[in-house]
């Protein structure tokens, strides 16, 4: 929005938190909070973006680069003293200055639209963002006056009773015209057992200087939830992966039980794909339609493409094509890729491989740096041995090929089009087209050994 900066408060050490991270940091579904509140403003067009740190603000400034501009609070004295610290930048700039805190993620961008909208109406100096809360222990009250306009925000200690039923709350977002904001900062004291100079102080100096403190009600309470400790970061995440799961049906996709499935912010699903619950699809997941994802699975920064059928199995960084199933217990590993109707079974594993058309790894088989062609069947307990101790070996096994069950494949190797090994082969050598590989010791029986059994004496 044209004559908009907007300031990002992250410069807490959220000690509640009892974490190393900086608070603002901690992830809400898949993505740092102080992501969501970036990504909340940015589609308002504002003229600068400002972020405020201190405590880990390498950590910050280095996540959020390209996206923001920086001040430092060497010294946490307050939320009045953070914005104070913009003033080099924005002491002379005209117009709105947006400010909010960096670990409120659930903020949109209409409610944030709709209060700038409101702030220009009414050409308040400051209008307060505020929220309905049927229990609004602890928070600051909103007073009004008749004409709706802001008399003072009163802290729950220092409320009266009449104060105390007021459940119109201060969510500590604020629209400053810009130059108010920076006379009234100057005039900020900390006189309080802090010794901290507060934020919400302005807006008595305003007031008490004639200019009109202005108010809007945002509609969804939850919306102002600030992550203070972990309990609150699991209500965020909550709220957040309820507002994603919803999307996501009205988008057509089928979740069966949405409590239980956890999705993250960039995923991205097609049209009827069914998803079970106990699903957690992350990163950059992309899946197509018309899939199945029974429970217990996990895909992690996966391409998955239409009509597959994945039952309970793990993928991280793999791409499947059309038309696959896959699982039981199945794992793809990075750059795993499974093309059109091919059949992974239960208990494979799968890594930096090709799995080609319509071929087949039943179950209970590793599969690591290798090319499958068209329409290969690997027998069970097969094993790609690909690493030395010291290096990757690669092996190419070709169209058609029979691999029989408890193969060990020693890369590198090359399996041509319709060959075949035997079942128990130890493979160290190609294998022509059309050959049969046999690789394994000529069995010798004993007779009459059960009469040599420890238990006959």
């Amino acid at each position: 929005m044209e004559g908009t900066n907007v300031v990002i408060l992250a410069a807490g050490n959220g000690s509640r938190m009892k974490s190393n991270l900086p608070k603002v940091l901690h992830e809400v579904a898949g993505k740092a909070m102080v992501d969501w509140v970036i990504s909340a403003v940015e589609p308002l067009a504002p003229e600068k973006i400002l972020t405020v740190t201190g405590v880990g603000a390498e950590k910050v400034q280095e996540h959020l680069t390209g996206r923001s501009d920086f001040v430092v609070q060497e010294k946490q004295l307050g939320t009045g003293h953070a914005v104070l610290q913009t003033k080099p930048l924005l002491g002379t700039a005209k117009g709105a200055t947006l400010i909010l805190s960096g670990d409120t993620p659930l903020f949109t961008t209409k409610t944030l639209e709709a209060l700038l909208e409101e702030h220009a109406r009414t050409k308040a100096a400051v209008t307060v963002l505020t929220a309905h809360a049927d229990d609004p222990t602890g928070y600051g009250r909103i007073v009004r006056d008749d004409e709706g306009m802001v008399l003072k925000i009163v802290e729950q200690k220092d409320a009266s009773i009449t104060e105390r039923r007021i459940q119109e709350i201060n969510t500590g977002v604020y629209v400053f015209d810009n130059e108010l904001l920076f006379q009234a900062l100057a005039k900020v004291g900390n006189d309080n057992a802090q010794g901290e100079y507060y934020l919400p102080d302005t807006l008595d100096i305003l007031r008490e200087s004639g200019q009109p403190i202005g108010a809007y009600e945002t509609m969804d309470f939850f919306e102002s939830l600030g992550v203070n400790d972990r309990m609150a970061l699991a209500k965020a995440n909550e709220i957040m992966r309820g507002r994603i799961n919803e999307g996501h049906m009205r988008n057509g996709v089928e979740l069966l039980a949405p409590g239980q499935t956890y999705i993250e912010a960039d995923v991205q699903i097609g049209q009827d794909t069914v998803i079970e619950g106990n699903v957690t699809l992350t990163g950059k997941t992309v899946i197509g339609r018309d899939n199945v994802l029974t429970a217990g699975t996990r895909i992690s920064d996966s391409t998955i493409g239409d009509g597959n059928v994945i039952t309970s199995s793990h993928f991280e960084e793999a791409q499947v094509k059309n038309h696959t199933t896959i699982g039981p217990y199945a794992h793809l590993r990075p750059a795993a890729v499974i093309e059109d109707e091919a059949h992974l079974g239960n208990f494979v594993e799968v890594k930096k491989a090709t799995v080609g058309h319509r071929s087949k790894v039943g179950h209970l088989s590793y599969v690591g740096n290798a090319t499958l062609g068209e329409d290969v069947n690997i027998g069970a307990g097969t094993i790609f041995v690909n690493y030395d101790g010291v290096h990757k070996f690669d092996s190419q096994v070709g169209d058609r090929a029979f691999i029989g069950s408890n193969t060990k494949i020693i890369a590198p190797v090359t399996i041509e089009d319709e060959a075949i090994t035997a079942a128990g082969s130890t493979i160290t050598n190609d294998i022509q087209k059309h050959a049969m590989g046999i690789a394994r010791s000529r069995q010798t029986n004993k007779e009459n050994f059960w009469d040599r059994m420890p238990h006959k004496k």
